[in-house]
């Protein structure tokens, strides 16, 4: 590739992914644009110099393509398949374990085969095995599995699992049958990856040395635990931990220094013109990024590496600048589906921030002059990544910036060092766990200075009103100190913007008299968050699963305060949510009913409660006060909310003759009811739902879930009585407002195609 045409291959790269993008949006049926773009292309085309554009677009979009097609056909949802399968990963989760297979062969284990799709595009599923058989990574199996096409929980302004599953490459989710077992078709080939994981399980060390150890050399990001993520997350510090430019640049500029040093020796003369130091520390680059699983992070720094090292050796290498644009197309020729990864664009925007910044000026001298450009770099890059991360998270660590002017050279110079030099000196007995001592030293002063950072200064989630206008004021900060001959009065002014900024008394997103409600989408559960001006309930906490994972856990970043939270009884489903806001979060009061088996306490929850917040009413109308024989399901926490003349009603899971008990209590109409048991045929009796003639009604279900809820009759019913029904499974999170002498909305996270979001 000439480099000339970097630029051009990379925007070329880019239309590729964006157009099969709009490709799919648009249904496989491009319009008027499309049929336009595609004709621009053949045009092009025509022209010999312009080909390899058009050869590159192509390639990516064909790419892109290809993995939207490889997903699991939604016929085969729920059906058991049998596959031959590698394991590519396997990673203990409570008591399962999850697996990464790479499918061989795939066929429906149903008789019926008449009109079924077919499984062979699959090859690559995420599963998990609730077995005591133990899973090596490089075994084939056979096995039958169970398996959906990739989804997730959609919730707004949350982790996207589904985008990520998709843009990770993974085709379907599911779990193991433990009929038939699987079998072992054939043992694990010894990879040094394994063998260095294996090695270092062996190793006299402490469980959280071995697993940072095998993220920072390794590559094995999976074996950090969620607490390990959510304290880098808070102090702004995962690029450190991830195989990134730094870690591959380190080992390349070590090789490259001791390869000068070895020639400077060899061939004091003209050492400088050698050139195979150079190609040392390209193979040591490579070589490295292999080890680690040339994962995309890896493969990225990867080949950013290497085209640093050609624009820094100065023979007939490319400006900076062509370099940058040259890494561009190559990481999306290799991997189309990086153009999603929000890593990718971070990276690249700081490699380009720091060209501007650094382009023009003398390279640094001394121990000093390379100290100042350590601290410069990084002072002018942590705006902009904050700006960057704020953006795409909703989140940023205040401390972020400080933190990271004593993390990176620590990391760097001091734990990443210590880690690969016990690699190296392993083979010989007792050095090498001398120096993992050493790495072990410095991975608990790391870890104390995150773990006091997050006391002092927690991850903060501005408010989404205030979220761009701080991005945008950190930008405008970067690009005021970051660029030369801007005056200093302007520097100064975006540096008080930008501490004035966060202490701007914004007027309340929720005016008084009037309640947000969002239901949650938990799957198989409830989750119901009620906001006003200056009182935050949830109603429920929605369920833990197997593995041990709470879809709360997603929700919210650490450190939320909920003035209360109502319980409505200890179902799974309910209540499984409670460990992690007693973990991450503070509450100021719970409630429940009386006889529940629950690790909380507060009041009880009873009838003929009531009180009042921000001018919203609140009354709790089932159960009685007192002991009672009741099930679970009908000792459930009943909720009417109130503002003005609408009207919310809360059942919980209580039963048919439950709802007839406090049936004369409501007042019809009802504007929104949360139907019980999530569409149970045991709740929304015909009586019930004759009574109170809901206007909207949301059932808060699972996708695919083996209850088949909503079941058929109560939809009927309530489609009779010309109510407008939702669904968490298919609608994702609802939100609307409650509101005096104001329509209810409904919102939607997840919208149909021809869906109307008014009844």
């Amino acid at each position: 590739m000439r480099l000339g045409v970097a630029m051009p291959a990379a925007l070329a790269a880019l239309a590729g992914g964006v157009f099969a993008w709009y490709f799919h949006t648009a249904g496989g049926a491009p319009n008027a644009f499309g049929w336009v773009l595609v004709a621009a292309l053949l045009v092009v085309g025509r022209c010999p110099r312009f080909s390899i554009w058009l050869l590159i677009g192509a390639w990516v979009f064909t790419g892109v393509q290809e993995e939207w097609g490889s997903r699991l056909p939604a016929g085969l949802s729920g059906e058991d398949l049998a596959v031959e399968a590698t394991v590519l990963a396997a990673q203990p989760v409570g008591n399962a374990t999850r697996l990464l297979l790479s499918v061989d062969q795939c066929q429906s284990s149903s008789t019926s085969l008449a009109q079924r799709p077919s499984c062979s595009a699959l090859t690559k599923v995420r599963i998990t095995a609730y077995s005591d058989v133990r899973f090596r990574p490089g075994e084939q199996w056979q096995m039958t599995l169970r398996l959906r096409p990739p989804s997730g929980f959609a919730n707004p302004d949350t982790f996207n699992y589904e985008q990520w599953l998709w843009r990770e490459g993974i085709h379907a989710t599911g779990y193991l049958r433990q009929e038939p077992a699987p079998v072992r078709l054939s043992s694990a080939d010894p990879s040094l990856r394994q063998l260095a994981l294996d090695f270092l399980a062996r190793q006299p060390l402490d469980d959280r040395t071995k697993r940072w150890l095998a993220a920072l050399t390794l590559g094995d990001s999976e074996q950090l635990t969620q607490d390990d993520w959510s304290l880098l997350n808070a102090t702004g510090t995962t690029h450190l931990v991830v195989i990134s430019g730094l870690h591959v640049g380190l080992v390349a500029s070590f090789v490259l220094l001791l390869a000068k040093s070895v020639a400077r020796f060899a061939t004091p003369t003209n050492w400088r013109m050698r050139t195979w130091p150079w190609w040392l520390a390209a193979l040591a680059c490579v070589s490295y990024a292999t080890l680690a699983g040339m994962a995309p992070p890896a493969m990225r720094a990867m080949v950013m590496t290497l085209i640093g090292l050609w624009v820094l050796s100065g023979r007939h290498a490319p400006g900076a600048w062509q370099g940058w644009w040259l890494a561009l197309a190559l990481v999306l020729i290799v991997d189309p589906l990086a153009l999603w990864r929000p890593g990718m664009w971070l990276s690249f925007v700081a490699v380009a921030w720091l060209i501007i910044i650094w382009q023009g000026r003398r390279r640094p001298q001394g121990i000093k002059g390379w100290c100042w450009a350590l601290v410069r770099s990084q002072l002018l890059l942590a705006p902009l990544m904050a700006a960057a991360v704020l953006v795409a998270f909703g989140r940023v660590a205040p401390a972020a910036p400080l933190i990271n002017l004593v993390a990176v050279p620590w990391v760097s110079s001091v734990m990443v060092p210590t880690a690969l030099l016990g690699w190296l000196l392993s083979p010989i007995p007792m050095v090498g766990e001398t120096v993992w001592w050493l790495f072990e030293q410095a991975l608990s002063v790391f870890h104390l200075l995150l773990t006091l950072v997050v006391q002092h200064w927690p991850l903060w989630e501005p408010d989404r009103s205030l979220a761009y206008p701080l991005a945008l004021a950190l930008l405008l900060l970067s690009l005021c100190w970051g660029l030369p001959a801007v005056l200093p009065s302007l520097r100064l002014a975006a540096t008080a913007l930008i501490v004035a900024l966060p202490w701007w008394s914004l007027p309340s997103s929720i005016p008084p008299n009037a309640l947000r409600v969002s239901v949650h989408d938990v799957g198989q559960g409830q989750l119901i968050e009620l906001r006003s001006a200056h009182y935050r309930l949830l109603y429920d906490t929605g369920p833990r699963f197997r593995s041990g994972f709470m879809p709360l856990e997603a929700l919210w970043s650490p450190g939320q305060l909920f003035d209360q939270v109502l319980v409505s009884h200890a179902d799974n489903d309910h209540a499984g949510g409670i460990s992690a806001l007693l973990a991450d979060h503070r509450v100021k009061q719970w409630m429940a009913p009386a006889g529940e088996a629950l690790p909380i306490s507060g009041i009880d929850c009873q009838r003929g409660q009531t009180w009042q917040r921000d001018g919203v009413s609140y009354r709790i109308l089932w159960p009685p006060a007192g002991d009672n024989d009741l099930s679970a399901n009908d000792r459930s926490c009943v909720l009417e909310v109130s503002a003005g003349e609408q009207r919310l009603l809360i059942t919980g899971d209580v039963s048919t003759e439950v709802e007839r008990r406090f049936l004369r209590e409501v007042e019809p109409p009802v504007s929104v009811l949360v139907a019980g048991h999530h569409g149970s045929g045991t709740s929304s009796g015909i009586q019930f739902v004759r009574s109170i003639a809901p206007e909207h009604v949301i059932f808060s279900a699972g996708r695919s879930n083996a209850f088949q809820h909503p079941v058929d009759s109560v939809v009927r019913r309530f489609r009779q009585q010309g109510s407008c029904l939702w669904n968490t499974a298919h609608d994702g999170a609802l939100r609307f407002w409650l509101k005096a002498a104001q329509p209810i909305q409904v919102e939607t996270t997840r919208p149909l195609p021809g869906r109307r979001n008014q009844c």
